[in-house]
């Protein structure tokens, strides 16, 4: 045998048995260490981001992501039917469902009654349409000059862990990357003190049996672990183990992590993998976080003038309104990807009760981030993205009054919406029926849009996706990731960017 082949299987063998040697080990640090995700053929450039990339000058630098956990009633905050308290109580035509698929907890029902919603709306002319705003939303509705509304979001999914995890990752299995974590691995930082992706989560005020949200939902599935969001906590440290323990100070730690770095380097030499180096630049990160958290944190500096705009709840760590006060100081500081979870949008029942607590939560907050980042001079480069995994049903769930009322999960159609990043603002864009329960066209005939091509009106989740990437400059087909065998990519393999929604 070439002695040269017998060193390579000689060392080939050492590296098989140094890896199995891990044992357990690697077993419990799968999530961090993805051992088949190995050796991607595109390497980062200075900031961490690809290499051509962004692929076009973009509009937007950051995105602030406000998601509404649960599925927010689109027909009681933005869907306005004049003509569906003509039809309380009345059966839903079955020209309208067209034995559309429906979940298992209304499905038992002997009947589908249709239960329009409560709440007075308003009509906010900044065009020859003008947008249809709740009751519910005082303070959104004085920035709709501001918004992009989107009325006919789709989905494929119809219960809560799919839909969130197919709108955070783009499939409705769990193990792909999110959204934020792709963007972070195209774009890179812009901030080296900073993480690049950072999660928040809110207090929310309606039922306490909200759906859960698990870490994966801002995971970096198969990419590298320095991509994956860093959920910063509302009590106690901001992260955990972030200050130095007792007796050590910053010169001991400063030695102590050159010498890890040296044992994890002789690792990544030995190995190959570059988990171990994405594990050095998290040792530093997380020291470089012991200065910059703490200043990002500190809302004392916030002027009374601020508190005001975002309202006294701001003042209270760990609600919808200090996250959104604190999304505006990551956005100054630079950080690329920023999403606030607010949990408890899931009224099966007594929406009457519960739908306006929450409405309360994130109200005024979603208007004082809208105005404060206009006044700074910062909307214009930053894209804020609303809304929820899903909509609600037209027909009840359980009892029926004119007061009180639930509603069921809805794919079909649903609202969310844009503003800043470059999208237009002030529009209204797609119709539904007069239950909002289909996608129209303008003549009002139901469009059955799918995801293989684009339909003009509706946005589908990898449609909104592809558009949120347009917008910071990415191409979102040549944003991939070799694994398992192919490329894979957040729309995964469809998309199609909403050009009418761009300014």
């Amino acid at each position: 045998m070439d002695p040269r082949r017998e060193h390579e299987l000689l060392y080939t063998r050492r590296q098989l048995f140094g890896k199995a040697a891990l044992g357990v080990g690697t077993a419990a640090l799968a999530s961090i260490l993805n051992v088949e995700a190995l050796a991607s053929p595109q390497q980062p450039n200075a900031h961490g981001g690809l290499p051509g990339m962004p692929n076009f000058a973009p509009k937007a630098k950051r995105v602030i992501y406000l998601t509404m956990n649960g599925g927010p009633s689109q027909i009681d905050m933005w869907d306005y039917k004049a003509k569906l308290p003509d039809h309380f109580d009345q059966d839903l035509p079955n020209d309208i469902r067209m034995g559309q698929r429906i979940t298992t907890m209304t499905s038992g029902q002997a009947r589908f009654p249709v239960a329009p919603s409560k709440y007075k709306f308003d009509k906010y002319d900044n065009n020859e349409d003008g947008v249809w705003v709740s009751e519910l939303l005082p303070y959104t509705s004085k920035v709709v000059k501001d918004l992009c509304v989107i009325k006919s979001m789709y989905t494929e999914a119809i219960n809560h862990d799919p839909a969130v995890t197919f709108i955070q990752t783009g499939s409705q299995l769990p193990g792909r990357p999110s959204i934020g974590a792709w963007v972070s691995y195209g774009l890179g930082t812009m901030n080296q003190d900073l993480p690049t992706y950072i999660v928040l989560h809110s207090s929310w005020s309606s039922k306490a049996d909200a759906q859960a949200v698990f870490t994966r939902l801002w995971g970096a599935g198969f990419l590298p672990g320095e991509h994956q969001g860093v959920a910063l906590r509302s009590k106690g440290d901001p992260v955990l183990y972030l200050d130095n323990p007792d007796g050590v100070d910053a010169m001991s730690r400063r030695r102590m992590l050159d010498s890890l770095a040296k044992l994890n380097n002789m690792q990544l030499n030995h190995f190959g993998d570059p988990e171990i180096a994405a594990r050095i630049s998290q040792y530093e990160m997380a020291y470089r976080l012991q200065t910059s958290v703490p200043d990002l944190m500190d809302l004392s500096k916030e002027s009374d003038e601020t508190f005001e705009l975002y309202g006294e709840e701001a003042r209270k760590p760990g609600t919808f309104s200090a996250n959104c006060l604190l999304a505006r100081r990551m956005a100054e500081r630079g950080v690329r990807f920023i999403q606030i979870f607010h949990r408890g949008w899931d009224q099966h029942g007594n929406l009457g009760g519960d739908l306006p607590l929450q409405c309360k939560d994130i109200d005024q907050a979603c208007a004082a981030l809208v105005m404060d980042l206009k006044r700074r001079g910062m909307l214009d480069d930053t894209l804020i993205v609303w809304g929820g995994e899903f909509g609600r049903t037209v027909y009840c769930q359980g009892p029926l009054t004119k007061e009180n009322y639930g509603r069921d999960h809805h794919p079909r159609c649903f609202t969310m919406w844009m503003a800043g990043g470059g999208v237009k603002p002030g529009i209204v864009y797609g119709n539904t029926d007069d239950f909002s329960y289909n996608i129209v066209d303008k003549d009002g005939q139901v469009l059955n849009p799918t995801p293989d091509s684009f339909t003009p009106g509706a946005v589908h989740v990898h449609d909104l996706n592809a558009t949120i990437l347009h917008q910071l400059g990415v191409d979102h087909t040549k944003l991939t990731y070799r694994y398992a065998g192919r490329d894979f990519r957040l729309t995964d393999v469809h998309g199609f960017v909403v050009k009418d929604l761009l300014a």
